[in-house]
């Protein structure tokens, strides 16, 4: 692992990574903290019929997916505001990075409005496609329609974070979002089940208090960059458009964004095999990946890092160091995705009957421990894939990698997912092919040969140093 100090006298590497990621590890786990919060709530208010649990939760587990969808649209902003603004603060020019600043926030507006209208439309015929029917389909939009409501506070809170990133500031990110899940998970326990006389909302009060605690938080982080904060000051004249930054901006985040979305709507796809094996699979695999989550956001911490001193250090003119952060970042990230793996294996039940403290829950225990475990041994390859995509964006490379997702899921994911989970698959003109029926387990099998093959070419892409001569 690098420890000497680079000759621009800057510190060492291992310590610049660790001051970047740990905040934003702790960012990262705050928002898992809510949503783990959300999954507690789901399996604990009071159902007049207690057959119906995994109802509920299959319905939040889609309804987390979506919700995942909305961070992977985030990216048509926040990717091109952390790598401009670095680039801008490597090379010293702050008037560049306040003027970055000021339109990553107009298009996080825009595009948060965009992402308001299109989801309050067309949420039911989205739960539709992924094969969510009856009771759990409407839960899933209850929940889902308040988020989508104030999506445009959580997407310009997003272009706030993603800058003052790329300025080398995770603690104010992790600060604000802590504010906010300490402000969500009270909020979502009141409006869900009332106070006094008042009954609460339900399922849907849970949702409500995610999105109102979103707007907070949007509102703080517009006055502190307003104030002025880690070099960036937000003023009325850098809000005003200018084309030329908007187009480097989005040369960035644009292919990024297609690839993180191409991503989720593949996601969306695996999703919909994993509802067609009832609601006991999908409730098994919503908390599966609550768990596994941990490791996945470890590996986003690591690249954050890896985004940020990749730009600076590419703005500074200084490639080689560049360089040796995104491989210390995957070093340590590696290290701290493969520890979590092990608590997989070891923990796996007693994590799963946290959420399932029923006896009619039994069932989604023995479904989803198999697969938690499973992913366990995918861990450095999910390392490589989340740190060195990220680091490929901080450089400004978000065209290659698209493609790599794509020959991961629509080459190997979804094809595999299809022959693992069903008794025969029907290609039309071709015939019926015999699948292997394995349900759920065969899922996450599908899952882990993807991640291994893209943290593959992930790694490989990186290693080849293309990145170094790419302008922004």
């Amino acid at each position: 692992m690098e420890t000497a100090v680079a000759p621009d006298g800057l510190r060492p590497i291992w310590r610049a990574v660790l001051a970047l990621a740990l905040p934003a590890l702790a960012q990262q786990y705050l928002h898992l903290l809510v949503r783990m919060s959300d999954q507690y709530l789901a399996d604990h208010f009071e159902l007049p019929d207690p057959t119906t649990r995994a109802t509920y939760l299959s319905a939040l587990n889609t309804a987390n997916y979506l919700y995942w969808f909305v961070s992977s649209y985030t990216v048509v902003v926040s990717v091109g505001a952390t790598a401009l603004v670095a680039r801008f603060v490597g090379a010293k020019d702050f008037s560049l990075a306040h003027r970055a600043t000021g339109q990553a926030i107009c298009l996080g507006i825009a595009f948060g409005l965009i992402g308001t209208v299109s989801g309050v439309l067309g949420l039911p015929y989205l739960v539709a496609a992924l094969q969510l029917h009856g009771d759990a389909a409407t839960y899933a939009i209850q929940f889902l329609m308040p988020l989508a409501a104030m999506l445009v506070f959580q997407i310009t809170e997003s272009a706030c974070i993603a800058c003052l990133s790329g300025a080398g500031d995770t603690r104010t990110g992790l600060k604000v979002l802590g504010f906010v899940a300490v402000l969500n998970i009270p909020l979502a326990w009141l409006l869900c089940f009332g106070i006094g006389p008042w009954p609460g909302l339900g399922f849907a009060g849970i949702s409500l208090g995610t999105g109102l605690s979103h707007l907070v938080g949007c509102v703080v982080l517009l006055a502190i960059l307003a104030r002025g904060k880690s070099g960036l000051q937000l003023t009325w004249a850098n809000l005003v458009p200018d084309f030329d930054l908007l187009r480097r901006l989005l040369r960035v985040s644009v292919p990024a964004a297609v690839d993180s979305m191409s991503v989720a709507v593949c996601q969306l796809w695996f999703l919909s095999l994993v509802n067609r094996l009832g609601d006991t699979a999908t409730a098994a695999h919503g908390i599966a990946l609550n768990w596994e989550a941990f490791g996945f956001l470890a590996g986003a911490a690591f690249g954050t890092a890896a985004m940020t001193l990749i730009g600076q250090n590419l703005g500074a003119g200084n490639p080689a160091r560049a360089s040796r952060c995104g491989w210390v970042a995957f070093q340590m990230g590696a290290g701290v995705m493969t520890g979590m793996g092990v608590m997989f294996i070891l923990f796996a039940v007693p994590m799963f009957r946290l959420f399932c403290h029923e006896s009619s829950s039994q069932p989604v225990i023995d479904a989803g421990v198999p697969a938690l475990r499973l992913i366990a041994l995918a861990m450095p390859a999910l390392a490589s894939q989340i740190i060195f995509t990220s680091a490929l964006r901080g450089a400004g490379d978000t065209r290659v990698p698209v493609l790599i997702s794509w020959v991961g899921f629509l080459g190997v994911r979804i094809p595999l997912a299809y022959l693992l989970t069903q008794a025969e698959i029907n290609l039309g003109w071709l015939g019926v092919v015999q699948g292997w029926n394995l349900g759920l387990i065969g899922a996450w099998m599908a899952m882990c040969a993807d991640i291994w093959v893209r943290g593959s070419f992930f790694a490989v892409r990186y290693a080849s140093g293309r990145w170094k001569r790419i302008e922004v």
